[in-house]
């Protein structure tokens, strides 16, 4: 029984990259070995094995032989007899098929080393079309790589499009579409997980609901909300803030995406117009605005809610630079406005619906009192 540490540790160490996290694949050794030494098994569909001690995962040595649509329909032999090379030519990626050995001898036998100082991400064999979860897999790899100069091969490249064309995209199920791009939105240029998605054809297989002159705009709203904010969840509701009410909420349904993504995406949504002429709209307005954000009861959302549709502002501009100060007057008028609660109207003996009006009058004045922005960016 051999043991070498593999995938995305190996990767990271070579570009020297923090290691987040360790992946082992033991070679000549059964599950029945494995659990006799203490290892716990945890996989499902093959033999993954938690460490007794350090808790990290140790899979196997296997191969697959596609047997049906989709990211299941695979035939798993891990028998003892499966070599190491056998088990990393089944991977993704050549920059992910390299080894290291208990001594640190790397094993690369399909030249994930040069790709790496290539900057190049290439499939390692033409197996990479049975697995449709890979072409999303090499898509957040390409958002995760592109600040180092990375891009995809253009033989890689084809086969993504192959991959749409032949319909294995269609076989994928929402659980993994979401995994995958909540995970791309949390890297640092989110925006090429989309761009790689539309030069093969997949984004607009993946989501029909956004037209290709949205994704467009998507795409820069994106790359806005990412210089603004690292929160996925604003990222997300500023890719979908240009498309219509209708299509944002088929779109988190079909991903079966979080509540609070939903939330915040419908609300940048349905009120991106109130964020952006709100350093024209008169108090009573800006207070009617505000209410219907949820801007007193939930400000944690709202501030949210202002960063995504800064976001959305800027790409429709065209001029991210420009002075956008909705965002800054908004947030200063759910301050002023919070400020006059109930309690401070206590002297004046109303209640009910006279209460409600008198707040809301004091709430207007006290809008009306913060300087205007001078300058609104136009939209074109």
């Amino acid at each position: 029984m051999k043991t070498y540490l593999v995938g995305g540790a190996v990767r990271d160490k070579l570009l020297g990259l923090p290691v987040k996290e360790h992946d082992w694949v033991v070679v000549g050794a059964t599950p029945d070995e494995l659990t006799a030494l203490g290892y716990r098994r945890v996989g499902q569909d093959f033999p993954v094995f938690l460490h007794p001690d350090t808790k990290e995962e140790y899979a196997l040595a296997r191969t697959e032989r596609k047997t049906g649509p989709g990211y299941k329909g695979f035939d798993v032999d891990f028998s003892g007899s499966i070599t190491l090379e056998e088990d990393l030519k089944r991977r993704d990626l050549t920059v992910n098929a390299i080894a290291e050995d208990e001594d640190g001898n790397l094993i690369d036998p399909f030249g994930g080393q040069a790709d790496l100082n290539k900057r190049i991400l290439r499939h390692v064999s033409d197996a990479f079309v049975e697995d449709p979860v890979r072409l999303l897999r090499l898509a957040r790899f390409l958002a995760r790589f592109a600040d180092l100069g990375f891009t995809i091969a253009p033989e890689t490249g084809s086969l993504m499009t192959t991959m749409v064309k032949n319909g294995e995209i269609d076989n994928l199920v929402p659980e993994r579409v979401w995994q995958e791009l909540q995970k791309a939105l949390n890297e640092t240029r989110a925006e090429n997980f989309f761009d790689a998605l539309q030069q093969c054809g997949a984004l607009e297989r993946l989501f029909p609901q956004i037209h290709p002159e949205q994704a467009a705009l998507a795409q820069q709203a994106l790359i806005q909300a990412c210089s603004l904010s690292k929160d996925a969840e604003i990222r997300f509701a500023a890719w979908l803030g240009c498309a219509s009410e209708n299509s944002i909420s088929a779109i988190c349904e079909q991903l079966r995406a979080p509540k609070s993504y939903q939330e915040l995406a419908l609300l940048t949504g349905k009120y991106q117009h109130f964020f952006e002429k709100s350093t024209q709209l008169p108090p009573p307005d800006i207070l009617e605005g505000l209410q219907a954000v949820d801007a007193f009861r939930r400000p944690e959302r709202f501030e949210k809610y202002l960063l995504a549709a800064e976001a959305v502002t800027r790409a429709k501009t065209g001029q991210p630079d420009w002075p956008h100060p909705q965002r800054e007057y908004l947030y200063n008028a759910s301050k002023q406005a919070m400020a006059i609660t109930a309690k401070d109207l206590t002297k004046t003996n109303l209640s009910g619906p006279a209460l409600a009006a008198e707040l809301s009058k004091h709430r207007q004045a006290a809008i009306s009192k913060i300087k205007r922005p001078y300058r609104w960016s136009k939209l074109r």
